[in-house]
């Protein structure tokens, strides 16, 4: 049986795979993989394990006459028309759990950034004007006894407020259910949105990119955050409206911003780049020894599962 992966991986899943029995297929450059290339080289593949970056819509699903599972490597499967693939009869999995705490530490790393200056720090001795100690210089802000606003109150979301838990934050969420150890673990509260981004020190978004969510922190709502907030992204960067962000951050509307994902990725507003509050990063969420190769395995047991073993898949969405 045949598996086509659009990107490399971790060798250790292509070499499980092969351990298997499975031909595998994968497309050598470190970039995207063009479409005309993608449907030229899925026609008779028994799987597919795309990245999140490769856009799997009804003409590269009808293209995959033999396909039975589409396993992305990736939490988020946006990418893929799901509903399509159902009535084709293929299976759709994804990555959850493996890639939570890296992108938890993330989320943490970004605030920790954020609220004491490291990008401006960075700037001012690089920019040789660090002469002496000063008592007010660069001064930010503790974590300990601020909100820590979760948007998003899932895996992720939930392993970001064990972290300012940790930091002696008091945590506040919202979400579309409760979550009970939310609020056994850390004694969080549920709130509206609206009240989230009022009263937070710091918010963290753990929320997917859907319809429902795109712009779920847009023009009108982002006034109501306080001008000392500090607000982390390392979901996804259409949540956003970019623009509207950008405006507030140049009208010093709030402290701070840490940025891992961006509305129109790979580009980033080119304000952005210009501002020594935001703390920028590649969408490296996950990019870790341990979540990657642990992303790759579970594309791959899912693959074998459904092929080899007839069984279930591990994680179908």
């Amino acid at each position: 049986m045949k598996v086509y992966i659009t990107r490399k991986i971790q060798s250790k899943a292509i070499k499980y795979l092969r351990e298997k029995g499975f031909k595998v297929s994968i497309y050598p450059e470190d970039k995207p993989i063009p479409k005309k290339v993608l449907l030229k080289n899925i026609k008779n593949v028994d799987a597919l394990i795309p990245l999140l970056t490769d856009k799997i819509d009804k003409q590269v699903i009808d293209k995959m006459t033999k396909c039975k599972i589409i396993a992305n490597y990736a939490v988020g499967y946006e990418n893929i028309d799901v509903e399509y693939a159902k009535t084709k009869s293929i299976i759709v999995t994804n990555t959850p759990d493996v890639l939570t705490d890296s992108t938890a530490d993330l989320a943490m790393t970004l605030a920790l950034a954020c609220c004491r200056r490291i990008t401006e720090s960075r700037k001012l001795i690089d920019d040789k004007k660090f002469t002496h100690w000063r008592p007010n210089l660069l001064l930010g802000y503790e974590i300990k006894d601020k909100i820590f606003g979760i948007i998003g109150a899932g895996r992720i979301g939930e392993a970001t407020a064990k972290r300012a838990h940790a930091f002696g934050a008091k945590i506040i969420y919202n979400s579309i259910s409760e979550n009970k150890r939310m609020k056994n673990d850390f004694n969080a509260e549920r709130v509206s949105l609206n009240k989230l981004l009022n009263i937070s020190d710091f918010i963290s978004i753990h929320v997917p990119s859907n319809k429902q969510t795109v712009h779920l922190l847009n023009k009108e709502n982002l006034k109501l955050l306080k001008p000392t907030s500090i607000l982390i992204n390392t979901s996804r960067g259409n949540i956003i409206e970019e623009k509207a962000l950008v405006e507030i951050l140049k009208k010093g509307k709030i402290f701070s911003a840490g940025l891992d994902v961006f509305e129109h990725e790979p580009k980033i507003h080119p304000e952005l780049l210009k501002m020594v509050n935001v703390i920028l990063a590649p969408h490296i969420g996950s990019a870790t020894i341990e979540a990657r190769t642990a992303m790759a395995m579970l594309a791959a047991k899912n693959v074998v599962s459904v092929l080899k073993t007839g069984n279930k898949p591990i994680t179908p969405v």
